[in-house]
């Protein structure tokens, strides 16, 4: 047995042995690779190695450099800010964004347009995107369930364009919506940590999803050059410039993919029909702008279509045509944009098997017709088909919708419509449309700008009459609180957007004019108490909310 592990020791002794000897080939090897023959180091000579030197040549520049130069001065780069907000109850909460910043169904349409079919948010369309509230921070605010840390500031960013020296700037609504406080830097500001300028909202359209703002500034500043949408072509090249990740002064190149695209069904679409690129756009792109070869700015970049919180190669803007008829009307004395509307409701897309029953090959079927709104006036019944305005010929929705929405309300149309196979005409007189379907356009189809300014002034605050349904709902009228200027007497005393006023020092304030009339006897060192409500929960009944006015 001894004799056993005696020569299982030398074995092991044997292989140890065997093992030393290659590594210390291996070193040996490596020894003489480093040094000279005789064992002498090999000196580290570079002595023939050529410098690299730098040519003096220039690429000559073509048309995105001379566009991006041209256009460039005039993109912004947009901060926003939103500060937590004192409500009735005490609590400091955040005004809610959009769910998820996802373009969604949306069920039924309140107007001239596609009842649509509802939706449950899945499928396709929840991987329509806007650019702030699903990309920062990954979710919109509220959390995944609406609530979220509601004691906490938030900050977005954002890009823009101006179209005015004056400082007017063109924007998304989504990039300003529900700002505190609103910044502007300029491609010729300084990098630093100064957000930029302060800068106030003019006006903003919701259906579109545009804004316009404006900086104070004490000289002209550059501008960009409008184009015509309507003239672009499928395959034509594109820049898209913005600030993509806070990456200010970003130009992307690609084509114009598709015209004419609508992302979103019913209502929510109606008036989105986009431009579709696969220039590169990513959160912070923003309401910047699409420029085409000319360097004329053909859209407002909007939305993507994604499934990685990222590019792929889906864009879509908003067209410069669309965009210059809504800026006009938000510079304008109202701040609004007014569409008009006859007050009927349709779905797009019937069956072709429909036609045929009903003895049509274009025009629109009414399914709705508004009770007391302009059609009905006019003895338009459901069922009806509408064919032609003013001797036109309408081909579809899109079209129907697209010519009385443009009208003036007060202006008269002759309507062509076919009923039970015989083709009638009517007088129909149009009518804003944000008036016909207020109750189903909800609480924010009225501008903030139709606010009186002794409460913006005097108060802090922005105000709007609440909807005869939300009056019904709390059992009175109010002024609903649409804004609250941080730090003002109204944000002191715990007033929030969303809160209704019902009464001020005991006096009523259901309309407009009770509620300017109350404002405008307030004066400083006055005690001021506000009664308000909570639309949403009327049966938590009043609270009472004051203190005195400096």
């Amino acid at each position: 047995m001894s004799s056993f592990s005696e020569r299982l020791r030398k074995r092991r002794l044997s292989l140890t042995f065997a093992a030393l000897a290659a590594v210390s080939a291996v070193v040996l090897m490596a020894s003489y690779a480093a040094h000279g023959v005789h064992g002498q180091s090999k000196a580290n000579d570079s002595s023939d190695a050529t410098p690299l030197t730098v040519p003096n040549t220039t690429v000559a520049p073509n048309n995105f450099v001379k566009i991006a130069k041209a256009v460039g001065p005039a993109v912004v780069n947009i901060n926003t800010r939103t500060l937590p907000k004192q409500t009735a109850n005490g609590r400091r909460g955040i005004p809610g964004g959009h769910a998820q910043g996802r373009m969604m169904p949306m069920p039924g349409n309140p107007e001239d347009g596609d009842q649509g079919d509802g939706g449950d948010g899945q499928g396709p369309d929840q991987n329509f995107q806007d650019f702030f509230n699903r990309f920062f921070g990954g979710q919109a605010p509220g959390g995944p369930n609406g609530q979220g840390d509601q004691a906490q500031e938030r900050d977005s960013l954002g890009s823009g364009f101006i179209v005015d020296p004056k400082g007017y700037i063109l924007t998304n609504d989504h990039v300003v919506d529900g700002a505190d406080e609103i910044y502007v830097k300029l491609s010729t500001d300084p990098d630093t940590s100064d957000l930029g300028r302060k800068a106030r909202v003019i006006g903003v359209d919701k259906a579109t999803d545009l804004a316009v703002i404006k900086i104070d500034t004490d000289k002209p500043l550059p501008t960009v050059k409008l184009g015509n949408s309507d003239n672009a072509e499928v395959g034509e090249w594109v820049i898209a410039i913005g600030s993509p990740f806070a990456l200010s002064k970003t130009v992307t190149a690609g084509i114009i993919s598709a015209k004419n695209r609508t992302i979103e069904p019913g209502a929510s679409g109606q008036f989105q029909h986009f431009i579709q690129t696969d220039a590169a756009i990513n959160p912070g792109n923003s309401g910047g702008p699409l420029v085409n070869m000319n360097g004329e700015v053909i859209g407002v970049n909007t939305a993507i279509f994604t499934q990685s919180s990222g590019y792929q190669g889906i864009g879509f803007a908003m067209p410069s045509n669309t965009v210059a008829q809504v800026y006009n009307d938000l510079i304008s004395p109202s701040h609004k944009v007014v569409r008009g509307s006859i007050g009927i409701s349709f779905r797009e897309g019937l069956s072709s098997s429909v036609g045929r029953v009903y003895g049509f090959n274009h025009g629109v079927m009414v399914q709705e017709v508004k009770p007391g709104g302009p059609a009905d006036k006019a003895g338009i019944k459901i069922r009806d088909i509408i064919v032609s305005i003013d001797g036109r010929e309408i081909k579809n929705g899109d079209d129907l919708v697209a010519d009385i929405a443009s009208r003036r309300p007060g202006t008269t149309i002759r309507l062509g419509f076919v009923r039970d196979g015989k083709q009638e005409t009517a007088t129909v007189v149009v009518g804003d449309r944000d008036k016909i379907f207020a109750d189903q356009l909800g609480e924010n189809s009225q501008s903030p700008s139709d606010n009186g300014v002794s409460s913006e002034a005097k108060l802090g605050i922005t105000v709007r009459e609440v909807s005869p349904q939300m009056a019904d709902k709390m059992g009175t009228g109010g002024m609903l609180i649409l804004s609250v200027r941080p730090g003002s007497f109204a944000d002191q005393q715990g007033l929030a957007p969303g809160l209704a006023i019902t009464r001020i020092n005991k006096q009523p304030t259901a309309t407009k004019s009770q509620f300017d009339s109350v404002v405008a006897g307030l004066h400083s060192g006055q005690d001021v108490v506000f009664e308000v409500m909570d639309p949403k929960h009327p049966e938590d009944g009043i609270n009472v909310l004051g203190g005195t006015l400096q």
